[in-house]
């Protein structure tokens, strides 16, 4: 698989794996009680950016990993929306947007 007919996965992948960095940090440091969101955060980030690694370099795995980082990022869209501020509600658009991008590579 070429990297441009996988661009917008990878792109989708990247700026959620950072959303949902950021969402993690600002979770523990504004709010102990989001302990559950931070976690759920970092897992998110660490399978976006296995993606990135495997969908651009064309892996046979790439659309299995793609399906579960759709599930995760899902789980962490919902998390994310339980709360009212911004960093949830960026890194929630995010992995809705990577979610679907997923989807599309599975």
């Amino acid at each position: 698989m070429a990297v441009t007919a996988n661009q917008a996965c990878l792109d989708a992948c990247a700026e959620c794996q950072a959303a949902c960095e950021a969402c993690a940090y600002n979770c523990c440091v504004n709010d102990a009680k989001m302990a559950d969101c931070a976690r759920l955060c970092l897992d998110c980030a660490a399978i976006c950016a296995a993606c990135v690694t495997l969908v651009s370099r064309g892996s046979r795995w790439a659309a299995q990993l793609c399906q579960l980082c759709a599930e995760i990022c899902d789980a962490c869209a919902a998390e994310c929306d339980k709360y009212d501020n911004d960093h949830c509600r960026a890194c929630a658009a995010s992995c809705r947007r990577c979610a679907q991008e997923c989807r599309a590579m599975a």
